[in-house]
């Protein structure tokens, strides 16, 4: 099972949670919010080589964390993934928008130089403006657009620009979610959880939720189970073995 996009430390009980997944035996990217967290992050699971920890500077806080930019330059170096980065576009974030792109166009700009890194990105309600900060840097590395909310349009030039997709229970709830699936190269998809962001079932979802987004990508492509987690389970390992980073 893959967990492409999971808040590990933002669970009331971290500690307990990397324990499972690494039970349950879950391939997990633990995304962070701000450059600060990232080694207390890792440390979480240093002996638990299946859960990967990313660098991140999440849209939603640029405004107050910008100033960390310098370090996520100095970590930058010891990471392969890097996320949770971004746009994001809605109203209560618009005012903040100058900093926002600031901090995306710089990190995009750290990984080209880096030579490339595994990114996992935010896009909500700004799809197009992302999509046009990746293709200015396009040696930034793999984009891989988590919970894609765009237009089939956006997602067409997502889909030209080599972006992959993490996808989760929560997307695939909606009718939207699901058409924009549909329309994903199944070559290029990964699930994830989101959790402890995203709901199921009206709580948070856990890592090992992303399971439910396997069965619901067996609706949609019309495949056996087995032959969707076959095909994820292969995305994985050629994403994984890209020399985009150290």
């Amino acid at each position: 099972m893959i967990d492409f996009h999971a808040h590990l430390d933002l669970y009331p009980d971290p500690h307990t949670v990397a324990n499972e997944c690494v039970a349950r035996d879950l391939y997990v990217l633990s995304v962070t919010t701000t450059p600060s967290a990232w080694s207390g992050t890792a440390a979480l699971t240093k002996d638990a080589p299946r859960i990967r920890t990313a660098l991140g500077l999440h849209p939603q806080i640029a405004h107050e964390r910008k100033g960390e930019l310098p370090l996520f330059e100095r970590l930058l170096p010891q990471v392969r993934y890097v996320g949770e980065i971004g746009l994001d576009g809605a109203p209560e974030y618009r005012r903040y928008w100058p900093d926002q792109e600031h901090v995306f166009t710089r990190v995009l700009s750290l990984c080209a130089r880096a030579g490339g890194r595994v990114m996992t990105i935010h896009s909500r309600r700004a799809s197009t403006q992302v999509l046009d900060a990746l293709a200015m840097e396009p040696d930034a590395g793999i984009a891989i657009l988590h919970w894609f909310s765009g237009t089939q349009r956006e997602l067409a030039r997502a889909v030209d620009l080599d972006c992959w997709f993490s996808v989760g229970p929560a997307m695939l709830a909606g009718d939207k979610g699901r058409a924009l699936a549909a329309k994903m190269p199944r070559e290029r998809i990964l699930t994830e959880s989101d959790g402890p962001f995203a709901q199921v079932d009206g709580r948070a979802a856990w890592p090992w939720d992303a399971d439910r987004a396997v069965e619901a990508l067996s609706k949609i492509w019309s495949e056996p189970i087995d032959t969707v987690q076959h095909q994820l389970d292969n995305n994985l390992r050629r994403l994984t073995s890209h020399g985009v980073a150290t």
